[in-house]
């Protein structure tokens, strides 16, 4: 997966997709974890603790190969994609409260993710050289990250009427590139069809526990259909590009962004098939939800 079609791509799709998610804040986005903490709290335990947690029971019991049980746990502790917004409106969740998730997540993941990543190296591979061995790498990569948001914030904040209609094609747009950069990361492998068979029962099974308990745990403690939905998305459907930025920029590796690579194609239709389930579960509350103070359903155009 080291070609240069990935060496150029993965990172002109995360640029893209960043500057997407930036082209949706605004300050009042962050506002909104002061003035309504405990959905954030619940889905944020959910995404930085229980996620990872589950990933190194996984990759325990399939037996991971060291290096790959490594990227499942990079991809774990990656935040959630911008995909989940959109998911979040087409299946009626509460899109205030993912963009708000989105926002923290990412912000937290500039901490959690390395330290998730160096654990992880430690435990599975008895490694030293980890992420925070490489200063340098990590920078430019969160600098990828980071200056489109900050580019697209300042894009919405000059020329709101713009951002708002620019947003939606946006979107589109990067899921676009992010699947044609997944799928020239897989083909650009001899190998494609090994990584499936190594990586695609324990992907696929990550991908439904992700979802299902970004839904369920919002549900049993109490919040609404809208927001556990959002939950449901926001946890299920990660930044894949982040995580093989990480693998094959950062760390170099290969076999790291095996896993990271499979997940990011086979989530959407897993994560549309839960939307369809969830709905219908849920249907005559899902359209009507009563979100927490602080956060509206409403979606922005």
């Amino acid at each position: 997966m080291e070609s240069s079609f990935v060496g150029i791509g993965l990172p002109i799709a995360l640029a893209v997709v960043m500057f997407g998610l930036g082209l949706s804040l605004t300050v009042a986005d962050f506002r909104r974890v002061v003035r309504a903490p405990r959905a954030l709290a619940i889905i944020l335990v959910a995404q930085i603790v229980v996620l990872p947690l589950i990933a190194f029971g996984l990759a325990h019991v399939f037996g991971l190969e060291p290096l790959m049980a490594v990227g499942l746990m990079a991809l774990a502790a990656s935040p959630g994609g911008t995909m989940a917004s959109l998911l979040s409106h087409l299946f009626h969740g509460d899109v205030a409260l993912n963009i708000t998730l989105t926002a923290v997540n990412s912000v937290l993941a500039i901490v959690t993710l390395p330290i998730v990543v160096n654990l992880s190296l430690a435990w599975f591979t008895d490694s030293a050289d980890g992420i925070g061995a490489q200063p340098g790498k990590l920078i430019s990569v969160f600098a990828v990250v980071l200056i489109p948001v900050m580019v697209g914030m300042a894009v919405r904040a000059r020329a709101t009427a713009f951002a708002l209609r620019a947003d939606r094609p946006v979107r589109i747009a990067s899921f676009i590139v992010v699947t044609v950069v997944l799928f020239g990361a897989l083909l650009s492998e001899d190998g494609v069809v090994d990584f499936l068979l190594q990586a695609g029962a324990v992907t696929a099974l990550f991908c439904v526990l992700s979802l299902s308990i970004g839904y369920l745990l919002p549900r049993l403690a109490g919040l609404s259909a809208a927001q556990s939905i959002a939950g449901g998305f926001e946890i299920g459907v990660h930044n894949a590009a982040l995580a093989l930025a990480i693998t094959l920029t950062v760390l170099d590796s290969t076999e790291m962004s095996v896993i990271p690579a499979v997940y990011g194609i086979i989530m959407f239709p897993l994560a549309a098939a839960f939307g369809a389930v969830v709905t219908r579960v849920d249907r005559g509350t899902t359209r009507e939800p009563r979100p927490e103070p602080g956060f509206s359903s409403d979606v922005r155009p």
